[in-house]
């Protein structure tokens, strides 16, 4: 793909955030590194596939910004958002068995080097890892977030497997899947800033508003580049969610508007998955304006988790924060 001034100003924007966010990453980086550690050699193998993947490490980011936000200064945003990238990183474990990937952020999956049964095992092995910091933090308040979290991810988990092949999902039903199985991260991460920082109530639940928009705009974002990306932009297979047979938004939105002949393409692809007519599917979901549809829906999320960030104080890390939520969307378009 070509680079334009907007793709250098967005690097320039989501490099600057994280700037401001480099020394209690680099923490929370070493924390994961040391609680990875086990003298069961193939977990150290496969942490450390999972660890040289690199990533954003969103989710953790939006805590400590969310933290610092809130005007907390002690240690535990640290360890809080080492057990959310275990918790996201259990879930890519779970998610690629359950999808078949071979690849993601342009490396091969655990699965694929290593075999579903020990990708599985270890994304269990992270997720109780997770509830060991935990416990380690003894806040009541904060398990019990926690713990309805990785709850409602699995419930998530479950309503996208029932989703697959059916070309009969609404749009309410695609939300409903996004809410469980990423927004309510992007929500617990956000909130449990608020929360160390002490804020009012009013102000801890617009911290949780901020992420679950944030979430649904980043993954609607992220649903949209399966279709205008490429695989090296991507970090994935091009047409992956449409091989899986799961419809999401802009097919969706392609099969409310399309002709009667590309209707029955675009349902044949979601109940047969298969890329097979990938080409015809994708211009079909073109014509339709579907793209832009789900673009702008995007667009709606992103501007609705900058509003949430207005009860806050004027600070670089609210910025940031308002910042992040223009970057999910701006990936796409």
């Amino acid at each position: 793909m070509t680079t334009t001034h907007a793709d250098t100003r967005r690097t320039a924007d989501f490099a600057a955030v994280k700037g401001l966010s480099a020394g209690d990453m680099q923490r929370v980086d070493a924390l994961i590194r040391t609680r990875l550690s086990s003298d069961v050699v193939l977990i150290n193998q496969i942490a450390d596939h999972i660890i040289a993947g690199g990533g954003k490490r969103l989710r953790p980011m939006l805590h400590v910004l969310a933290a610092n936000a809130a005007g907390y200064r002690g240690d535990q945003h640290i360890k809080l958002a080492a057990v959310i990238e275990f918790i996201h990183t259990s879930t890519l474990l779970h998610d690629d068995v359950v999808d078949e990937s071979d690849l993601r952020r342009g490396r091969k999956t655990a699965n694929a080097l290593w075999g579903n049964a020990a990708s599985v095992l270890v994304g269990d092995f992270l997720y109780s890892r997770s509830f060991q910091l935990m416990v380690e933090l003894d806040d009541m308040r904060i398990m019990r977030i926690l713990a309805d979290t990785t709850n409602t991810i699995a419930e998530g988990e479950v309503l996208q497997l029932l989703n697959i092949g059916n070309a009969d999902v609404d749009e309410a039903a695609y939300l409903a899947v996004i809410e469980r199985k990423t927004a309510v991260l992007f929500a617990a991460a956000t909130e449990l800033g608020g929360l160390l920082g002490g804020l009012h109530e009013d102000q801890v639940a617009a911290l949780r508003r901020y992420g679950m928009e944030l979430g649904y705009a980043f993954q609607i974002a992220d649903d949209l580049l399966d279709y205008v990306s490429d695989a090296d932009t991507l970090g994935k297979n091009i047409g992956d969610d449409l091989a899986e047979g799961k419809p999401t938004l802009p097919l969706i939105y392609a099969l409310q508007n399309a002709g009667d002949e590309q209707k029955r393409s675009l349902r044949h692809a979601i109940e047969h998955g298969g890329l097979d007519s990938l080409d015809r599917i994708i211009a079909a979901i073109r014509d339709s304006g579907a793209l832009e549809r789900t673009h702008e829906r995007a667009v709606f999320h992103a501007n609705a988790a900058r509003d949430a960030l207005r009860s806050l104080p004027d600070s670089p890390w609210r910025e940031a924060m308002a910042t992040l939520a223009d970057y999910s969307v701006q990936r796409s378009f």
